[in-house]
């Protein structure tokens, strides 16, 4: 197999992104597509739609809430969804994972927490130490993985605008923060500050405040969500970003030295897509 193309998008509701996601998908054929937040229990999950375009899909979901699925151009060698912890909740509609080949891709959709003094926040907590563990059963940092999805955290200063107001945020408190560095301790980078290490760059912009397609409006870059780890390899970047409907659309694009790795593509509210160059030792399908 030769370049491996993996985009990821909270689709809060997949249903209702059928459309989104069939235009996107037209333009954009990429070998793995990692949604979160399907809010649709299994047996109401759309497979014939992505079955049409091509592609098998895997799932894991729920009425209302939560929900994560993977689709892909050839079928994953292995799959699953949870912690497997033996801990509840189990996290099988937050995790999901896949192996195709050498590499695998775990996509997550990470609690949000609510609010600091809310119930949901030491889930949230305990959600990362679960996930950490989780990886490293997966083989990390021995094994090649990619992860992907909806983090809900803005692990520095500079990942929001007007960080002195924000300490107390569900997504920016230093308690979450510090679980993203123990994450990023198994061996992951968030490549994102890895290649756009400057002031003034967001992965994620709140479509709903004024002047957020430009990044200018106090507030309007608000926490820097859904962000992407890898394994850490040496690479040299080069990084775009324009603007669509209020969100940010960002590219990443990494080449591997060894001719392993290469690619990434963010977004706020489109899919997130990026390549990977697999070795000759990866075999998938």
């Amino acid at each position: 197999m030769g370049n491996f193309r993996i985009a990821t998008f909270n689709v809060n509701s997949v249903r209702s992104r059928l459309p989104v996601l069939e235009r996107w998908l037209k333009n954009n054929r990429v070998d793995c597509l990692c949604l979160q937040e399907t809010k649709v229990e299994d047996g109401s999950f759309p497979t014939p739609f992505f079955e049409d375009l091509g592609y098998h899909v895997v799932f894991s979901g729920e009425k209302s809430y939560n929900g994560v699925a993977v689709a892909s151009t050839v079928p994953p060698d292995e799959y699953g969804f949870g912690l497997d912890d033996g801990e509840e909740p189990s996290g099988r509609t937050r995790i999901a994972w896949c192996r195709f080949g050498d590499l695998r891709v775990a996509n997550a959709y990470v609690p949000q927490g609510k609010s600091i003094d809310h119930p949901d926040y030491p889930m949230k907590l305990r959600f990362f130490k679960r996930m950490e563990a989780f990886l490293r059963s997966l083989g990390v940092p021995k094994e090649r993985l990619v992860l992907v999805g909806d983090l809900n955290v803005a692990p520095t200063d500079i990942d929001v605008t007007h960080p002195e107001n924000k300490r107390d945020h569900v997504c920016f408190h230093e308690e979450v923060r510090e679980a993203f560095r123990s994450l990023c301790s198994t061996g992951l980078v968030d490549v994102f500050r890895k290649h756009r290490p400057g002031e003034g760059e967001f992965s994620f912009w709140d479509y709903r405040v004024k002047g957020a397609s430009r990044g200018t409006s106090d507030g309007g870059s608000t926490t820097s969500s859904p962000r992407l780890c890898w394994r850490t390899y040496p690479s040299t970047a080069t990084a775009t970003g324009s603007p669509d409907h209020g969100r940010s659309l960002r590219t990443i694009r990494q080449w591997w030295q060894n001719s392993k790795y290469s690619g990434f593509q963010k977004a706020g509210g489109l899919p997130c897509q990026g390549t990977v160059k697999k070795g000759s030792a990866g075999t998938s399908g």
